[in-house]
This record gives structure tokens, C-alpha cells and sequence, in this order.
């Protein structure tokens, strides 16, 4: 007999998603070399602990995600693994360099998009850039050529000579970005590079940060469980100073979907109908427009065949799957805060 999962698709006229997706990029990520390793970090400030005794290690060419509400410890790490502040005990290395011992060393090879666009907004993005580059130590004319080119991959090109104040945050954000670029660092940490954006922005943000997924590692810090979903290779939540749980997208849904769930939107179920299920599926909900169906196994026909004959009309099924807010609520007790 078919699966519940793929006859519920079929019914949908869907194609079932392909599970082993992100687990194979988990294993693409395998064996390549470890681009940042934390050991023990920690930081306190008075009798705060913003970061608490943290363990992690990303790989050279992954986007991973820093997932988690106000106050977990995400920008603290960033801002230590970055060398702008430093650890309480512990350390870190960034393609094999010290944060503490060879500070100088981390800095030139990592650049960062922080929360606060740090814009000259008097001047226009090309000078922006150029101040950046130069800040750098590169050459006028490699400046020149990697503003062109990240102008155009962030669609700035149009405005690049336009002052920074007149333009719109989502394009101040991509500007950020495009001055964390290029310098053409190894490791990119983009805080928050989303926030405040409006839906429209956002989804534009994403496909200029799949642009460049896999041609550097990067750190990206987030509180929208949407953005880590679509962009990461791997995700971890932080809450008080601790990650809480690591993995693909799909590993950590997984990890909570503990029973599959039916929902079934019908015409004519009666009570008895409702209990005749209850006999067999301990857990059936009535809900506006039909039932819903929580078991550890479910067999879609022989949920049709038992309503059919009883004159019910089933207009649609569903098969609903864990997300990320799941996952979030699961591990942290409460949702994610702005």
C-alpha cells in the first residue's frame, strides 16, 4: 500500500519534497577543511553571561545560521570571533588563526555586515566602497573593478553615484554587504542583514546572499526562522548563551515529528463518524471544515476508505509537516521576539 505521505502529495497533484536534500549538503560539508573553530568561549560582562561555555566548528564554504531571540549571544559571538571584543576564557581560530593570539592575522581575512550600517551617507556607494577597499590596503584599480562587480551583483549600479542618504534601507543593506565583500574575505559575518526590511526587500536579500553561498564561508545571524530555513547548510539555536540544538534544516524538524498529522477538510461527518475514527486513531480533532489526525503511522486509503462508504465527501487532505517555529518552540519555550 502507498504511504500516507505519498498518496497525500498525489491528491495534492504535488511531488513529494526530496528529504535528503539538505542532509546532502550536510555531507558535502564533510570533508572540507574547518574554517572557524570555537572551544570553550565565553563572555561575561558583570554579572551577565551573554555567552556560556560554547563549543562550534563550520566548515570552509558553509553558510551556517546563528538562529535565536534578543539576548541569546549571537552578536557577542560574532563581534568576538571578529576580535571586537574579547572572550572571557576560551578562544576561537578562523582558518586556523588565534582570535587572541593573532588578532591582526583573523582581521585580514574575515569582513562583517553588522546590524548598524556603518555608511558614510554624504557620500555616494562607489566612494563608499572605495574607502573600504583602500582601508584594506588594495589597489585603486582592484577596488575599481570589485565595487563594479559587487555593484552589479546587488543591483546598486543605477544609484552608485547617488549620495547614500537619499537611499532606501534595503538598498543600504546591500550596499553593507557589498562594503563587507570587497575586501574579498575568506569568512563574511552578516549580522542581522535582513532586519527591519520590508518582505519584498528581504526576498531580494536572499537571492544576492545565494549569490555568493558556497564561494565563502559565512556566518549569518538571524532572528527570522523563514531566512534561516531558505539560505543555511546548517543551523543552530542559541538561547541564554548556549546552543541548544545543531543541524540541517530538515534534521531538526525531523528530530520533533514524533507523529504524522492529517488534516482532512470533508462535508458530512457526523459524531459517530468522528468515533468510528477515534477507534482507531486515538487522536482526531474536529476543526473548522473537517478533522484533523495525529498518529505515529497513518494510511491515507484507509482513512478514505473508512469515511467513503459512510457518504462523506473529502474535499482536500493535507499533510502538515514541522517548521522551523516548531523546531524554535520546541527547543527555546517561547517565540522568537524582534
Amino acid at each position: 500500500m502507498a504511504s500516507l505521505e505519498g498518496a497525500a502529495y498525489a491528491m495534492l497533484g504535488m511531488q513529494i519534497p526530496r528529504k535528503s536534500k539538505e542532509a546532502s549538503v550536510s555531507d558535502a560539508m564533510a570533508g572540507h577543511p574547518i574554517a572557524i573553530e570555537i572551544t570553550g568561549v565565553s563572555k561575561t560582562f558583570k554579572k551577565l553571561c551573554a555567552v556560556d561555555d560554547l563549543d562550534l566548528s563550520v566548515r570552509q564554504g558553509e553558510l551556517f545560521s546563528l538562529l535565536g531571540p534578543n539576548g541569546a549571544g549571537k552578536t557577542t559571538t560574532i563581534k568576538m570571533l571578529c576580535c571586537l571584543l574579547k572572550p572571557s576564557s576560551g578562544t576561537a581560530t578562523i582558518m586556523g588563526h588565534d582570535i587572541q593570539k593573532d588578532p591582526l592575522a583573523v582581521k585580514q581575512i574575515i569582513d562583517i555586515s553588522p546590524q548598524e550600517t556603518a555608511l558614510s551617507e554624504n557620500l555616494n556607494a562607489w566612494d563608499n566602497l572605495s574607502l573600504t577597499g583602500r582601508s584594506h590596503g588594495l589597489e585603486k584599480s582592484v577596488v575599481r573593478q570589485r565595487s563594479q562587480e559587487l555593484l552589479e551583483m546587488l543591483g546598486l549600479m543605477d544609484r552608485a553615484k547617488e549620495r547614500v542618504k537619499r537611499f532606501s534601507g534595503g538598498m543600504k543593506r546591500r550596499l553593507s554587504i557589498a562594503m563587507a565583500l570587497v575586501s574579498d574575505p575568506q569568512v563574511l559575518f552578516l549580522d542581522e542583514p535582513t532586519l527591519g526590511l520590508d518582505p519584498q526587500s528581504r526576498a531580494a536579500m536572499w537571492e544576492h546572499i545565494n549569490q555568493i553561498k558556497g564561494s565563502k564561508t559565512v556566518m549569518l545571524t538571524t532572528h527570522y526562522l523563514e531566512e534561516a530555513d531558505s539560505l543555511a547548510d546548517r543551523i543552530a539555536i542559541m538561547d541564554e548563551g548556549r546552543i541548544v540544538v545543531l543541524g540541517t534544516s530538515q534534521e531538526l524538524k525531523d528530530g520533533i515529528s514524533e507523529r504524522n498529522v492529517l488534516r482532512v477538510e470533508a462535508e458530512g461527518l457526523t459524531d459517530d463518524t468522528v468515533e468510528g475514527l477515534r477507534a482507531i486513531y486515538p487522536e482526531v480533532t474536529v476543526i473548522d471544515g473537517g478533522i484533523e489526525i495525529r498518529a505515529e503511522k497513518l494510511e491515507l486509503y484507509e482513512i478514505l476508505d473508512f469515511l467513503r462508504p459512510r457518504g462523506i465527501n473529502v474535499r482536500s487532505t493535507q499533510l502538515k509537516r514541522a517548521s522551523l517555529d516548531d523546531v524554535f518552540l520546541h527547543y527555546t519555550g517561547r517565540e522568537l521576539r524582534e
